[in-house]
């Protein structure tokens, strides 16, 4: 028996304003009934699975335990740029002179991700 991933639960201050930025990251958009002050809101994505965001009391305080890591479909730095003007923020630069490595941002509300290289990318340098 095993199980499967059915979302991806993001704790955070604001639902709608997470997930209208997250909507923005993987080009898919949030449910129909989801409105600004709601708490909660959801991206359902391709695959089956539900990017969730749910609303909580409590500030984040430390570094996520487990993170999402992004693989675009165009060059990683013109992802991160993409990403930068929609709102996250660079936290680690990982990117090496050869062009491997990865960029480590934070969404609006702080939760780590990394951008990775493109599938074009990767191929190129094989």
């Amino acid at each position: 028996m095993t199980s499967v991933v059915q979302n991806f639960f993001f704790d955070c201050a604001d639902a709608y304003e997470l997930g209208r930025f997250w909507s923005g990251v993987v080009g898919k958009p949030m449910a129909d009934d989801d409105v600004p002050g709601d708490p909660e809101a959801i991206i359902e994505m391709d695959n089956g699975v539900t990017l969730f965001f749910g609303q909580v009391p409590e500030p984040k305080t430390v570094k996520n335990r487990i993170h999402l890591c992004l693989t675009p479909d165009i060059p990683r730095d013109q992802e991160v740029e993409r990403l930068l003007e929609l709102g996250a923020t660079l936290l680690h630069d990982r990117r090496n002179p050869d062009g491997t490595g990865w960029a480590v941002l934070g969404d609006p509300e702080g939760n780590e991700f990394c951008v990775l290289r493109s599938a074009a990318e990767k191929a190129a340098t094989s």
